[in-house]
């Protein structure tokens, strides 16, 4: 199954890293229809899932790690701070289910990843030859596109 683990009163624990989990309580599934191919079953049956889970009122996770799971969910992150993840690539809803938590376990595992800090390096003196040396060609270059003189 998933990286789910129980918790006392039928709720669980999703398991994002070692350090951070999410309640199921934190996460809202609507049921649609799919689109695509699938005869009759695509119009009567709602296997697609929506799973919205709230990120901006969510109490588990630091803030650092919410900023970089905004950033990373883009266009899937609504205004009122809840990213949106919808599956429909199963003919099931249990299997949409499970993939629809596993793609958000992916973002915010993503997310509780600090970017490396930039070292700061300076330019070789190789570069820095190079560089004097194009910008001395430009300006020959364009010298020599000025005004012809009246002598000739």
């Amino acid at each position: 199954m998933g990286p789910e683990d129980t918790q006392g009163g039928g709720r669980t624990r999703i398991a994002i890293t070692d350090r951070f989990h999410i309640s199921s309580a934190d996460l809202r599934e609507d049921f649609i229809r799919a689109s695509g191919p699938g005869g009759q079953n695509v119009n009567k049956v709602s296997t697609a899932v929506q799973l919205r889970f709230d990120l901006e009122n969510n109490a588990t996770l630091p803030a650092d790690v919410k900023a970089r799971a905004a950033r990373l969910a883009g266009s899937r992150l609504t205004l009122g701070g809840e990213i949106v993840i919808q599956a429909d690539r199963f003919r099931t809803r249990e299997r949409n289910r499970e993939d629809a938590i596993n793609r958000l376990v992916e973002l915010l595992a993503r997310a509780t990843d600090r970017p490396k800090p930039r070292k700061a390096t300076r330019p070789t003196l190789g570069s820095k030859r190079r560089r004097l040396d194009t910008k001395k060609k430009r300006g020959e270059t364009k010298k020599l596109r000025g005004k012809g003189s009246l002598s000739d």
